[in-house]
Parts: structure tokens; sequence; C-alpha cells
């Protein structure tokens, strides 16, 4: 039996910008994506235990079996002469934004390449976990596989050209408290990108000074987060979030997350991901702050996730 695992992530800045060649900062969180493969039975078939928001893995499915199948054309295995049983859990839910797809494609990749002894570098899962990626995000950017790849926190730009897309390892003074509140909605990444890319071309002259601004913002920010200037760091995810509406991929659910996040002592917060649903990410150093935000947001009907940014070095068996 072959065991895998994709770190769960939170982008910090840049989501969509990201796409288009802008810098963005990503940071793997503390959860995990786990899968078991063996090499019997019929076709390929997978079994989802993991906790998600409602209908998340039935939604997701049509996507997922695409994903296996870009996956095992990039590892040179023929799909329809292959006959694998999958099994996905691990302490990552199946929300939309913090990198569940990703997650799972590295996990899976890992598994697979266990199960047939194949001796494979982080860089070849990464690429694999790309090419799986294009089934959920249709044009991803690479920032959320790199992160379920290799964890820990990434300065991540993407290569316009083809070529070698631009990872750099980042560090912070020491990790740092933040929650994820999930909106309860499946987003669909793939329409959220396309939708983005749309509107961009349509409107060249106010997405170029929304892009330029993501840009600034993201330099700006790398420079806060390697002072340690939390204050700071919050105002500038704020900054985020209103040019991630601007742009058009927020909505009313994950505005009142934010709002809410806020209102309880949050330094700052933003969507994550894709948007149109999914989850929101809040920066509230400090255990006190984290367990007060993350209960009141619990009390609201919210599911939480409890985690950290900046932890660096996460390993697992």
């Amino acid at each position: 039996m072959g065991r895998g695992f994709g770190f769960g992530k939170v982008i910090l800045f840049g989501e969509h910008f990201v796409v288009h060649g802008v810098p963005g900062i990503v940071s793997a969180i503390d959860s995990t994506a786990d899968a078991e493969v063996r090499n019997i039975g019929e076709g390929i078939n997978v079994s989802d235990d993991r906790e998600g928001a409602k209908g998340y893995a039935r939604q997701k499915r049509t996507q997922q079996r695409e994903s296996i199948r870009r996956m095992l054309k990039t590892m040179r295995i023929d799909p329809h002469k292959t006959s694998l049983k999958i099994l996905l859990g691990g302490s990552l839910p199946g929300f939309s934004g913090i990198g569940a797809s990703a997650a799972s494609s590295v996990a899976i990749a890992r598994a697979i390449a266990d199960e047939f002894e194949m001796r494979l570098s982080d860089e070849e899962i990464n690429e694999i976990a790309f090419e799986a990626e294009k089934a959920y995000a249709g044009t991803p950017s690479g920032i959320d596989n790199t992160a379920a790849t290799y964890g820990g926190l990434i300065w991540f730009k993407r290569n316009l050209s083809g070529g070698p897309n631009t990872i750099e390892k980042l560090s912070i003074k020491e990790p740092v408290e933040a929650i994820v509140g999930n909106t309860g909605i499946v987003a669909d990444t793939k329409a959220m990108v396309a939708g983005v890319a749309e509107r961009k071309k349509s409107n060249p002259r106010k997405y170029n000074q929304l892009f330029k601004h993501a840009e600034d913002l993201a330099f700006t920010a790398r420079k806060a987060l390697e002072r340690f200037d939390l204050r700071t760091v919050g105002q500038l995810m704020n900054e985020n979030h209103h040019l991630l509406q601007e742009i058009g991929v927020s909505c009313k659910e994950l505005d009142y997350l934010v709002n809410f996040a806020r209102k309880q002592g949050a330094l700052g917060a933003k969507l994550t991901g894709g948007g149109g649903g999914g989850c929101m990410i809040a920066l509230v150093p400090g255990k006190e702050l984290q367990k007060a935000t993350a209960t009141a947001l619990e009390k609201e009907g919210f599911k939480v996730l409890r985690t950290k940014i900046g932890i660096q070095n996460i390993k697992k068996i």
C-alpha cells in the first residue's frame, strides 16, 4: 500500500493576481490531506473520508476524476489499464479556499509513486500536482500545489513564459495564530479564474491598475512579514480583500465573515483562495484572541479551523 500527504494552505496575498504573473505569498497550515493507494480492484475508485463543506466531495467528484487521469498520464501510467483503490482522509477539511484539491492531488501523487515504487523528488511531485490542478482551476497559477508540496511560507511568482516559477521560502520570527472561517459554499475555482480573465480583457485600464496595486502590495507585505510587523500585515490583508472585491471574486457571505472577524479584533481578514464562497483567513495573534474570534464565529453557525501561519519545517511521516 502506498501512502502520501499534502499540506493545506492559505493565501495571504495575491490570489487571482498570481495567475497573471503578480507575485503572491502563501503559507502552508498544520493540516494535511492524507492518501492511501492500492493497485487492486477494477478501475479507479476513490473513497473520501475528509470532513468538509456539505456536498464538497460530491460537487468536486467529476473534477477529481479528471485530475487523477491527468496525474496518471503525467506519471506515464495508462489510466485505462490501471486499477487503483484510493482512500482520502487527514486533518484538512474539504473546504474551498484552503487548497483541499491541491493537497489531495499531492497526497495521491505521493501515494501512487509509493505504491508503484517510483522515486520521485518534491519537484516532480509538484509538477504532477500542477497538471492535476488544471482539472479544478482551468488555468492554475501553481501556488496551491507548491504550498501543498513543500509546506512553509512561500514567495511565489508564476513565469508566464513557461519557464520555472519563482519559489522562495520565507521565514518570520515565529508562527502566528490565524483562523479560517468557512462560508459553507462550495466554490467553482475554474469559473472564478475564467471570470477574472474575461473581465480583465474587457476592461484592461481598470484591471491593469488593480493588478499593479496588488503587485506593490505583495512587496510591501513581504517586508512587513520579514520585520514581523503584524499590525501592518493585517492592514495590508484588509487592503488585499478590497482589491479582490474590486475584481469581483468576493461575495456577501465572505464579506460578512471578514467584517465579523475584524470586529472581534482580528488585525486583518480577507478571503483566501478562489472566492465566490469558500473561506476567509483572519490574523489573530495570541491564543486568547484566536479562541475568542473562533468561538464568536462558531456561535454564528460557521465552521472554523484554528491554525497558524509561518510554520516552518512541517514534516509528515
